[in-house]
This record gives C-alpha cells, sequence and structure tokens, in this order.
C-alpha cells in the first residue's frame, strides 16, 4: 500500500516544518543577517565564531525555504527505507561535518584561492539536504528510462537519436538544484560540500559515523521493539499450528518424558 504524507517519517516532518518555523521567525524578528557568513568582516574582524554554529538554522528567502522544504519532503522516503533510527543517526552523525567543514573551507582555502571574490556562505541546511541527495541516488533505483532527443539523419538512409537520457529519478533532483544554484557560489560550495559528506558516509570513510545509532528512547523505539517481538512470536506459535510442526514437537517431547519416567521407574523399584 502507498502511503502518502509524513507517514512512517516523523523526523522529516520535523525538519519540514523546523525549516519553515525558523525562517519565519527570523524574517519576523528581522534577524536574517545573523545567520550567512562571510568570511570577511564577520570572521576575520568582528570575530564572530559563534555564525560557525548557526548559519545551517533558517534560510533567509522564501524561495530557498519553499525548494528546501519540497525537497525534504520528496527525500523521506529515505526514513522511510531506513527507519526512524538510522535516519536520525545519519543527521546527527553527519551534522558536524555539514555544519563546519563548509565555512572552514570557504575561509582557508577557497577564498585564498578566489582572490578574495567568494566570500559569502548563504543561510540554510543546503549541506544536509544533499547529504540526503546522495543517499537517495545510491539507495532509490529508477523505475524506467526516455529519452529528450530528436532523430537527426547520420551516413546513409538509417536514423540515430543524439539527446540526453533520463531516468524517472530526474525531476527529484530539479529543486535540490535549485538551491545549488540559488546564490551561485555559496550555494554551490554548500551543496558540493554536503554532497560529498553524504557519499563519505555511505562509503562508511566518516569516523564511527556510519555504524553509530541513536539511544532506542530517544525516538522512543523501546515499546514498538516489543511489540514487534510479541507480534513475531505469536506468528510463529500460529504458523506452528497451521502446519502440525508444533504438535508434533508436543507429542515429540511427551514420549520422551514417558520413556525417561519409565526408566527412573524401573530403578525406583529395583
Amino acid at each position: 500500500m502507498i502511503t502518502s504524507g509524513f507517514t512512517n517519517a516523523p523526523v522529516t516532518k520535523l525538519l519540514v516544518f523546523g525549516i519553515i518555523l525558523t525562517s519565519f521567525l527570523a524574517t519576523l524578528t528581522d534577524t536574517k543577517y545573523f545567520f550567512w557568513i562571510q568570511v570577511r568582516p564577520h570572521l576575520v574582524e568582528y570575530a564572530q565564531f559563534w555564525r560557525l554554529l548557526t548559519w545551517q538554522v533558517c534560510y533567509t528567502n522564501s524561495t530557498e525555504v519553499l525548494f528546501a522544504a519540497m525537497s525534504l519532503y520528496q527525500l523521506r522516503i529515505i526514513e522511510r527505507l531506513w527507519g526512524t533510527r538510522k535516519f536520525a543517526s545519519f543527521l546527527i552523525a553527519t551534522l558536524p561535518y555539514t555544519t563546519l567543514l563548509p565555512p572552514i573551507l570557504l575561509a582557508t582555502l577557497i577564498r585564498p584561492i578566489s582572490g578574495t571574490y567568494i566570500n559569502y556562505l548563504p543561510a540554510g541546511p543546503t549541506p544536509i539536504l544533499f547529504a540526503l541527495l546522495a543517499q537517495y541516488h545510491a539507495a532509490i533505483p529508477y523505475i524506467y528510462k526516455y529519452r529528450l532527443s530528436s532523430p537527426v539523419p547520420a551516413t546513409g538512409s538509417s536514423e540515430r537519436e543524439y539527446g540526453l537520457e533520463l531516468t524517472s529519478k530526474a525531476t527529484s533532483y530539479l529543486l535540490p538544484l535549485q538551491l545549488a544554484f540559488s546564490q551561485l557560489p555559496g550555494s554551490a560550495i554548500a551543496a558540493g560540500i554536503g554532497w560529498i559528506v553524504g557519499f563519505a558516509y555511505r562509503r562508511e570513510v566518516l569516523p564511527g559515523a556510519a555504524r553509530w545509532r541513536v539511544p532506542s528512547w530517544v525516538i522512543g523505539d523501546t515499546g514498538q521493539k516489543e511489540r514487534y517481538a510479541s507480534l513475531r512470536r505469536r506468528m510463529e506459535g500460529e504458523a506452528g499450528r497451521a502446519t502440525g510442526i508444533e504438535t508434533q514437537r508436543q507429542g515429540e517431547g511427551a514420549r520422551r518424558r514417558g520413556m525417561v519416567g519409565g526408566l527412573i521407574d524401573q530403578f525406583r523399584g529395583a
């Protein structure tokens, strides 16, 4: 059965509503200028290093909020595939990399190479979104392929098709690409680093990130695990009764107990 909405995706639901709410509050309180990063003057002159931890809290314009919310809604399939616990573990384990790597690389490597031309990093959790997009690209198979082309006559009477071959997943990348191209070049840097972090997580390159899991009580998974275990035991019992295996095992156990009991009685009588 195909589920819609945020069914079995509570963490994705929290992310979507969190992005919308924080961006709305930043606009309402007129504090959007506290979130983006300019290496100079924010880091070099003002020493506002707290921006390294807060720049992913919200987006600063409504277009990016819309594209990010719709992209995360499409990527809810990753949480359904992995389960809520692994999905939440992925977000927490990769958060230090997606938060610190973009501004640090911008300040220490990209800005000096560009001759101080690239100085700006836009606000918003674009690296987190592209780290999720890397998992979607690797884990979700496509259903069909199609080609955008027109027949071009080649040498001879036959025709050969030229063009771009796409898959059924191609449209899922359009909205994230809008985010990557929204405030060039800073948005593309954040998106590229997020994709690399997601790929490194999948290859288990990040130290300890791929195998770490949040405790079950954090997401309320303990009771659900017990219910699944009791359901499995009940189903196994019903299957055993239906096939006669359990009755046969009980009969064999009774026969074994009868033979042992007879031997004990013989020794007692002697």
